[in-house]
């Protein structure tokens, strides 16, 4: 076991092994892949590859936040992956074809499961720095300071961008939920009526 722990970047003493710092963040790195690369199978491989490169460069980390720092890494591989894959397609969303949904009550399901593609269509919508922004905060639960550490800017740009990645967001979806000029009624007319 010593030599495991020892190949892996680590030491008996009191060094964090790459287990301890990488995998347990597995899947946030994949999520945060999948919202930049678009695809399951794109960010699946962006994911190895970052894996790879964590650890072939965990004697490089000096401790701290192993979190913000393998997103990091993550972040960097997808931004060359996209380089590379110009195409961009629809994903399969397993979450809304899945049978473990509940068909308790269709009605309540249906507004869900549309309530869900606006908001996923809203945020793909986004420029790449706000969507980043977004889901790195509000999906991965990262503070400023992580933020920060991950995109490799000051935490006042952060918090800027915070605010300019919501209100554009905002925007997004309120140019959505607004009524079609054939008077369809909007997501949010079809909501009240429930």
């Amino acid at each position: 076991m010593g030599d495991d722990v020892t190949r892996l970047g680590g030491s008996l003493a009191g060094r964090e092994t790459f287990e301890d710092v990488v995998l347990p963040h597995l899947d946030a790195a994949y999520r945060l892949a999948r919202w930049m690369m678009r695809n399951e199978h794109d960010a699946e491989d962006a994911v190895q590859e970052a894996s790879l490169r964590a650890f072939r460069y965990f004697r490089t980390f000096a401790g701290g936040n192993g979190r913000a720092w393998f997103l990091r890494i993550v972040r960097n591989t997808c931004h060359g992956g996209r380089r590379r894959i110009r195409g961009v397609t629809d994903p399969f969303d397993e979450e809304r074809h899945s049978s473990r949904q509940s068909a308790a009550d269709p009605e309540a399901l249906m507004l869900r499961t549309d309530t869900a593609v606006l908001v996923e269509r809203a945020i793909g919508s986004l420029p790449d720095r706000f969507r980043e922004l977004l889901i790195l905060r509000e999906m991965e639960g990262l503070s400023y300071r992580e933020l920060a550490d991950v995109m490799d800017i000051p935490i006042g740009t952060v918090m800027s961008g915070l605010s300019r990645a919501r209100e554009a967001l905002r925007g997004v979806l309120g140019d959505e939920l607004r009524p079609t000029p054939a008077g369809e009624p909007s997501l949010e007319h079809e909501e009240a009526l429930v």
